[in-house]
């Protein structure tokens, strides 16, 4: 860890992700939220204005204080309760089946160990509850894939540990979670970046 990657990323990802094109797809991803959620990388709060009103309390998991600080306002303009819990999503400061939803938009290609990270989300979910995510990963096509690995660990220097090929739908579906809705697509930008998963899975 050192400046750029604890102040300037946080910053950089704060602007480059509250584009139009990005606050249509956070809509979308949240839609059908509802009771207790707990999000990881909450970053600095863009998803804020999208929750639905059947949501009750929401649980923030994030690592970067910038992040937080960043979100102050919209924090305090959320008709929603915000509550930091923790930094971890490897590590989730939660009871086992304590909440109704999890929530992560753009978060698991940085987490270090993702298939703990969606353990963690399973162990959290209550029966019948649900992971909705949007993230980008690895494309099916195979020379963008093989151009992902490629650019993958300058990626990982520039972007706060992204990772450019993780298969996000196999790794949700290998951590017991049952995928029932699933967009695949890629979002304007170069194709190395741009691969998207969108879905809902949930607990059984």
């Amino acid at each position: 860890m050192g400046w750029y990657s604890e102040q300037a990323v946080p910053r950089l990802l704060a602007l480059l992700m509250r584009g139009t094109d990005y606050q249509r797809l956070r809509a979308r991803t949240l839609a059908g939220l509802h009771g207790e959620v707990l999000e990881i990388g909450f970053g600095s709060g863009l998803n804020l204005p999208f929750y639905p009103a059947e949501v009750t309390q929401i649980t923030a998991i994030e690592p970067s204080a910038v992040g937080r600080r960043l979100g102050a306002d919209r924090i305090a303009a959320s008709p929603v309760p915000v509550e930091f819990a923790g930094a971890d999503a490897q590590a989730l400061p939660a009871a086992d089946q304590s909440a109704d939803c999890v929530l992560s938009t753009w978060t698991l290609c940085s987490v270090p160990d993702a298939a703990a990270a969606l353990a963690e989300v399973r162990r959290v979910l209550r029966p019948g509850g649900r992971l909705h995510f949007i993230e980008h990963g690895r494309s099916p096509d195979a020379k963008v894939a093989r151009m992902q690995r490629r650019l993958n660990p300058l990626q990982h220097a520039l972007a706060g540990g992204c990772h450019l090929d993780r298969p996000i739908d196999q790794l949700v579906a290998g951590a017991g979670l049952e995928v029932t809705r699933l967009q695949t697509y890629y979002v304007p930008g170069p194709r190395a970046l741009t691969w998207t998963f969108e879905g809902v899975a949930s607990r059984a």
